[in-house]
């Protein structure tokens, strides 16, 4: 499978990229359903955000794939760069990214799947962070706008207020020009303030193992003993002429002088 399906990536990044066209894919039916203009902005800019990532993910597929031909064509490659366009006619096409997880997961098996995300335990929180900070940026933009759009002495007021209060909060920045009124409000923020330290406090960690951590240091070929060449013959008898040497300084040591 891996040989003929090559533009498949890592199990974690496959997960990551599905759980994203799900979300993207029940914002189109909010957005149908949303009542108020300015949650209506809110799903617009995060619609934005996930075609910008569905573009980067296009074009990483595209040009690590071993046929681009063959991933545009045979293997919905196609329906990517569609489903990447921000216009919701094209978005029900992030499907096709919801098939090539299910075909993938059913392949390998879910113990083959556990086991991937516990061995590689640094990637698989790396994308654990990435989807907690977008569902944060996200919920905590509308539930936000929700409580405080309409409350006396409210500065949380319009979409582009709550998505500002929840980047600087979830960055633990907080620089004070917009804040909760509500009882509710005030809850709600520090429930996105706890969430934003964990998640920066994990990414952190993240970077500082994966830049200071030391590298393997690949082991030494052993010697076969069918390895007869002039270099490896001279190595062993100075090898050997070292061992002898050690050995007589030993035995001198023992014998002492004579009492």
């Amino acid at each position: 499978m891996a040989k003929e399906r090559s533009e498949l990536k890592s199990i974690g990044y496959e997960i990551f990229i599905g759980i994203l066209s799900i979300l993207s894919i029940v914002n189109l039916g909010l957005l149908y359903a949303a009542q108020e203009k300015s949650i209506d902005t809110v799903l617009t800019a995060m619609n934005a955000l996930f075609s910008v990532i569905f573009v980067v993910d296009f074009l990483y597929r595209i040009v690590t794939a071993p046929s681009a031909g063959a991933y545009f064509f045979r293997h919905f490659g196609w329906a990517d760069l569609l489903a990447s366009v921000p216009l919701a006619q094209f978005k029900i096409l992030r499907v096709f990214r919801l098939i090539r997880v299910y075909r993938l997961l059913r392949d390998v098996g879910t113990r083959t799947v556990r086991r991937a995300l516990i061995k590689d335990r640094a990637g698989s929180s790396l994308y654990t962070l990435l989807i907690m900070g977008i569902l944060v940026l996200e919920f905590g933009s509308l539930t936000m706008l929700t409580v405080e759009e309409g409350a006396p002495g409210a500065n949380i007021t319009t979409a582009s207020d709550a998505i500002w209060f929840t980047i600087v909060t979830i960055s633990t920045v907080g620089y004070g020009d917009q804040y909760p009124v509500t009882d509710a409000g005030r809850m709600i923020g520090a429930g996105i303030i706890i969430v934003g330290v964990g998640i920066f406090g994990t990414f952190t960690g993240y970077l500082a193992n994966f830049f200071l951590s030391p590298k393997k240091k690949e082991s030494a070929p052993p010697v076969h003993a069918t390895d007869t060449s002039a270099t490896t013959v001279e190595r062993l008898r100075l090898s050997l002429e070292e061992s002898e040497a050690k050995l007589a300084e030993i035995r001198k040591l023992l014998a002492g002088p004579a009492q």
